[in-house]
């Protein structure tokens, strides 16, 4: 589904109005306000892709606040990221400011309060993500709302042009292919906050979180390698096994089914995406390292409750 708000097509009078009620419509309830609403402009495209919603918006300065009373009023519980592409944007939540300039990222919990302060013309890309697919702790998350990302180093400086490619490209992309796009940039923003968190990390217990995020985005990265061992993951970490296992013990759960938990995840969002319909099975159980097909439909049976065939033609409706 796409939208395509535009500000220009209405009489002055009724511009702002309708602005702030489409951002609602887009997002969540929001308040927005400006001082001079009869020079306001704005434009916003946007569309989703899979769970991810995605849009550009461009407008004349306003604020956009989420108090609490609209919380009340529903609270999907969803984070957003807002990257900077022109102009400058003041976040503020729980009690933190983060100042974006260009390339700059950012993240905030619609489950409280913030405000977002436009004071000249600008341009920015918000993505929305139910909180549940980060797949982070949310204590560690809410120590990095309304913090600055750069854009400039890191995984933030290959995940900004990637964004700001997708801007342009927002209105060309193919339907077919939206649900895996989603996935893929969910992945990535995992993998910029789990950096972050590790930068971020003061004591041994946030030190072991952060540990456990690195840990986790390189298993993501290498489930299409069928020979992925726990002992290569600790090499890679300067771990000990020893203190790899500990580490997914207290989890509750051990690195060789984390690996298979996530393979597992990928296969089924390979088999519900209707790009991938022409694709055997057994290739798509191959790219995410299950070399043996026979295993590969038992443990997915057993996580999923049907083999990945007859999973796939529920989901196509074949």
């Amino acid at each position: 589904m796409s939208m395509l708000i535009r500000t220009s097509d209405l009489p002055v009078a009724e511009r702002f109005d309708y602005w702030r009620n489409s951002v609602t419509d887009m997002f969540v309830p929001l308040r927005a306000d400006t001082t001079r609403p009869e020079r306001f402009e704005g434009r916003l495209r946007g569309r989703e892709l899979g769970a991810l919603t995605v849009a550009d918006v461009a407008s004349t300065p306003n604020i956009v606040r989420r108090t609490g009373a609209l919380i009340s009023q529903s609270d999907p519980g969803h984070y957003k990221i807002g990257v900077q592409l022109n102009g400058y944007c003041l976040l503020t939540q729980d009690g933190r400011e983060a100042a974006l300039v260009p390339g700059d990222f950012t993240i905030y919990d619609t489950t409280r309060p913030y405000t977002l302060a436009f004071d000249d013309s600008y341009r920015q890309l918000v993505l929305m993500v139910p909180r549940r697919l980060l797949h982070l702790p949310e204590d560690a998350v809410a120590g990095l709302t309304a913090t600055r990302i750069s854009g400039r180093q890191g995984v933030g400086a290959l995940l900004s042009p990637f964004l700001l490619q997708l801007a342009q490209q927002l209105d060309d992309l193919d339907d077919h292919g939206s649900v895996r796009l989603g996935d893929n940039i969910v992945d990535l923003l995992v993998t910029l906050l789990a950096e972050r968190l590790d930068m971020s990390a003061p004591t041994a217990d946030a030190r072991r979180r952060a540990l456990l995020l690195r840990v986790r985005a390189y298993i993501e990265r290498h489930l299409d390698d069928p020979d992925l061992s726990p002992d290569d993951i600790a090499a890679a970490h300067f771990v000990s096994s020893r203190h790899l296992y500990n580490l997914f013990r207290e989890e509750g759960t051990t690195v060789s089914a984390w690996i298979k938990e996530r393979r597992l995840e990928h296969c089924r969002r390979d088999l519900r995406d209707p790009l991938q319909l022409h694709r055997p099975v057994s290739a798509i159980a191959a790219r995410w390292g299950f070399v043996d097909a026979a295993r590969f439909s038992r443990v997915f049976k057993a996580a999923y409750g049907a083999s990945p065939r007859e999973y796939r033609v529920t989901i196509s409706g074949e």
